[in-house]
């Protein structure tokens, strides 16, 4: 194993979803998990392929209720090429003795090697390696090399390698009792001797799908139609100690593809120009050597490793191809079917990593929340409310998707899903609109689309504060926070919490900050939008009264989750963890035992956190101080200790939140939590989920602590503003970004030394500013500067 593998040996069924999982090959269009060639959909093998953005929508019976779902869908499956000595079995690692196993992912290529030595009995063994691309530069190819080598004999082997359009979402136990047959008018034909096709469309989306693979053998390739598979057949003649090679190129499309008349003829037409598999090689390396030149990372020892792996997946989720797609953040990338491919807040951990290297596809993830603007006002005219209501969960056209159930595997009971309450997802966008306006110095984007969401947004949060004359101030109610424990304060009849900290201090944010772009937009501009929106001083003024005057709550020197927290009562953390090992899901454990976490002052995951997590220490004070409310160093390390206590982490992204938040405390348990979310998915720490699908927003995080947290780097002002935190065990790193037009700006960090090295170019210089000095830093210069203690 090296920096840039990342290597599984042996067979282990139990590990086999995990390393699927890991192993998928994506290029921002669709994306394949690892599965092996040879082996089928079952209780071990999951082999799913998902297209960006392409989703399903179906209506099951659950718990006595009609309940409707849209999925991400799993499509046609292209890679299963299986192969036998003739008159015997299937050869797979399941049901035949295997020598030795193993599986290399090639980082920097964007490869993915297996060998497998069958034992075939007698001293007879069969090699078998393989080599497989998603294509990085054509986002419509995938290959995959089979080489087979007999070892202590010679004589003939079949193989079989097909389309697989009788595929089914599967890949989630807890979403079994749901309808998942998503594909319908499977049809599958011939289109030269050596390629086959297969289309089928979605069933209520319509959705049109086309896949055509082409084979290439030493041996004649004969073909036959099975519906609802295409079949194509090699028989090889072995020569011991010889290899046999097999290839096969596929070409997938979707009629929700650009600049096409047909899916199926695109297809086919595209498997026939495609070049052999090696000449689809080049290419695809160059692709993969310039996506990583442009998200260069040097950050040392294994946690460098994991990064690496982590920056991997997100490249394959959100390349640069997603920039032509209508497409969001699905928050489990492309890898799986767990939370259905929806889109959720997860892309306030990810587009601010985006922005600093691939800001194309920043934009394009935002004009996706854009597209689904008046969607979101609709959402909110449907409560009574004016402005835009953004969903908790997105998927094709931007109505709310949060299901209404969900299911305890502890208990086996279906519950109320009360998560579409967490509007501050309204705030993630407003927070990603400027944050990719600052950091790319998009203007056009920013005074059209920009000011648009976020004039929408703020109309909302003020339209949803009411004033409290007995507090003087303004509350927002009826809400969930980020921690989802919380849907109902105990034995409530209905649902929701008021005034949660982190909803109230983040609306207020983005009331201010939207006031501070409307005023700064050009005079031309800012008139049309007040046509359109009917947006007046008045409206203004109100904004500006509300943004000052929300209600945040306290109890006993801290702030107060929700109000009410503190009165809540306090959990037997050691009890429950002497009685249960690991209790990531506590609220599965307690409504299993007939109690709810509601009861009881125990968060998920990191909620008045999160505050410390978008701003830092010095615009949160000011934040607090906007409100008429001070927030000084000791009573925010006393809130930070009361949460630190009180939080289970039943999410990939507490410990993240919690080690950015830590290291900016100068903490020094923050790198317990820092390897904690570098751990989350190959350690798969929250007990099998992995297997399921990524935590995207989780990896996107850890790279943006490394870019931004330990940095405290700020794009604001037109500067890179800097402010490094000495992490002992992350005390050298560097990185490249790309910063208003300058592309691979250099940072490194190494014992109280920071060098930024600015590319030639015809721009004008960077202004950095540290917190004792600033200096301009002109392009084709490097300049070293001493950190202050």
């Amino acid at each position: 194993m090296t920096a840039w593998t990342w290597e599984h040996e042996g067979y282990d069924p139990a590990d086999a979803r995990l390393r699927e999982s890991l192993c998928t090959l994506g290029n921002g269009y669709f994306a394949t998990r690892g599965a092996l060639p040879e082996c089928s959909a079952d209780q071990v093998h999951y082999p799913g392929t998902y297209a960006a953005g392409c989703y399903n929508r179906l209506t099951s019976e659950v718990a006595g209720r009609h309940v409707e779902n849209e999925d991400m869908v799993n499509l046609p499956n292209w890679l299963p090429l299986r192969f036998r000595l003739p008159g015997e079995a299937w050869l797979s690692p399941d049901t035949a003795p295997v020598l030795d196993h193993g599986e290399t992912l090639h980082l920097s290529s964007g490869l993915l090697e297996r060998r497998t030595r069958y034992d075939l009995g007698g001293g007879r063994a069969l090699l078998v390696r393989q080599h497989r691309f998603v294509h990085m530069a054509d986002p419509h190819l995938a290959g995959l090399r089979t080489e087979f080598t007999a070892e202590g004999y010679s004589g003939p082997l079949e193989t079989e390698a097909a389309l697989d359009g009788g595929v089914t979402n599967a890949g989630v136990p807890r979403y079994r009792d749901l309808d998942g047959r998503h594909l319908t008018h499977v049809l599958t034909g011939t289109a030269d001797a050596d390629t086959v096709w297969l289309r089928c469309r979605t069933r209520t989306s319509d959705v049109r799908i086309a896949l055509a693979a082409r084979l290439t053998s030493p041996a004649p390739v004969t073909h036959r139609h099975d519906r609802p598979r295409a079949l194509q057949t090699t028989r090889l003649e072995l020569v011991a100690g010889r290899p046999a090679t097999v290839d096969k190129v596929v070409a997938l499309h979707t009629s929700r593809d650009p600049a096409i008349s047909d899916p199926l003829h695109a297809a086919v037409d595209r498997v026939g120009r495609a070049g052999s598999f090696d000449a689809l090689l080049e290419p695809h390396l160059t692709a993969w050597d310039q996506l990583w030149r442009r998200a260069e990372l040097d950050v040392p020892s294994e946690a460098g490793r994991i990064l690496r792996l982590h920056l991997f997946h997100v490249l394959q989720t959100l390349s640069p191809h997603t920039a032509d797609l209508d497409v969001g953040v699905p928050a489990r990338g492309l890898h799986g079917e767990a939370y259905r491919g929806h889109v959720f807040w997860d892309e306030l951990f990810v587009l601010p990593y985006l922005n600093l290297h691939f800001p194309e596809v920043s934009r394009a993830l935002l004009h996706y929340r854009h597209r689904r603007l008046e969607r979101a006002r609709a959402a909110a005219r449907d409560t009574g409310r004016r402005g835009a209501m953004y969903p908790w969960q997105s998927g094709s056209d931007g109505r709310e998707e949060t299901q209404k159930l969900h299911l305890n595997p502890r208990s086996g009971r279906w519950l109320p899903d009360r998560s579409h309450l967490q509007h501050h997802v309204g705030s993630a966008i407003a927070y990603n609109v400027l944050q990719y306006c600052e950091a790319s110095g998009d203007e056009e984007f920013l005074h059209t689309k920009g000011a648009e969401m976020l004039l929408q947004i703020s109309r909302f949060w003020a339209d949803s504060a009411t004033h409290d004359e007995r507090l003087g101030r303004y509350r927002i109610k009826g809400v969930v926070g980020p921690d989802e424990y919380h849907d109902a304060y105990p034995d409530a009849a209905e649902p929701g919490l008021d005034d949660n900290a982190y909803t109230n201090v983040t609306a207020a944010w983005v009331l201010g900050r939207t006031l501070d772009v409307l005023r700064g937009l050009p005079e031309p501009r800012r008139r049309e939008l007040a046509e359109r929106t009917g947006l007046d001083d008045s409206e203004l003024d109100a904004w500006d009264h509300i943004s000052r005057t929300l209600h945040v709550p306290f109890h006993d020197g801290v702030i107060s989750q929700f109000e009410g927290y503190g009165e809540l009562a306090e959990l037997d953390w050691r009890g429950y963890r002497r009685r249960y090992g690991d209790i990531r899901r506590l609220d599965r454990i307690l409504e299993a035992e007939g109690d709810t976490v509601n009861r009881y002052q125990a968060s998920k995951q990191a909620d008045v956190l999160m505050l410390g997590y978008l701003f830092s220490p010095a615009e949160l004070q000011a934040v607090f101080r906007r409100l008429g409310l001070d927030l000084d160093d000791r009573t925010w390390r006393r809130t930070v200790d009361h949460y630190l206590h009180r939080t289970s982490h039943g999410s990939t992204l507490s410990g993240l939140v919690h080690g950015w938040v830590l290291a900016r405390a100068r903490r020094a348990d923050a790198w317990k939590f820092c390897q904690e979310a570098l751990q989350a998915d190959i350690a798969d720490i929250q007990g099998g989920t992995t297997g399921e699908g990524i935590h995207l927003g989780a990896m996107a995080g850890t790279l943006d602590l490394v870019q931004r947290g330990l940095t405290g780097l700020e794009t604001r002002a037109g500067a890179l503003r800097l402010d490094p935190v000495p992490l002992p065990e992350l005390s050298s790193y560097g990185f490249t970004l790309r910063y208003h037009g300058h592309w691979g700006v250099r940072l490194r960090l190494e014992r109280g030394l920071l060098e930024v090295t600015v590319p030639s170019s015809g721009r004008s210089p960077i202004e950095v500013h540290l917190p004792d000095r600033a200096v301009s830093v002109q392009p084709g210069e490097t300049d070293r500067l001493v950190l202050p203690d």
